[in-house]
């Protein structure tokens, strides 16, 4: 079973910066695609950024681009999230989603989200 555990959020002030964390299991890490999408309410879902774990490639969403990092440790089965220079704006629930195929706006498997609250 496929299952993606999300750590790490918590309030912070603007300008500051928190890490996010996505346990991966029941699947093969090495080779999977794994994105963060991230949801404020009232809103739809936004993919912030992708990594495909067989050969690091990453995209990022405009938005986040030169403040977010997407990096993986394989030995942890774990995807990260560094997010720096926060702003109101990136409050949300951040999800962590994977697939096999590719990175995309709908992706086979979610995890219950971490909730990120970014003060002014």
């Amino acid at each position: 079973e496929v299952q993606l555990v999300e750590s790490g959020g918590g309030l912070v002030q603007a300008g500051g910066s928190l890490r996010l964390s996505c346990q991966a299991s029941g699947f093969d890490f090495d080779n999977y695609h794994i994105a963060w999408f991230r949801r404020a309410p009232g809103t739809r879902y936004v993919r912030v950024s992708c990594i495909s774990t067989s050969d690091g490639i990453t995209d990022y969403a405009d938005s986040v681009k030169g403040r977010f990092t997407i990096s993986k440790d394989h030995a942890k089965s774990t995807v990260y999230l560094d997010m720096k220079n926060l702003n109101p704006d990136d409050t949300a629930t951040y999800y962590c989603a994977a697939e096999w195929s590719r990175c995309r706006d709908a992706m086979d498997h979610w995890g219950k989200g971490t909730l990120v609250t970014v003060s002014s």
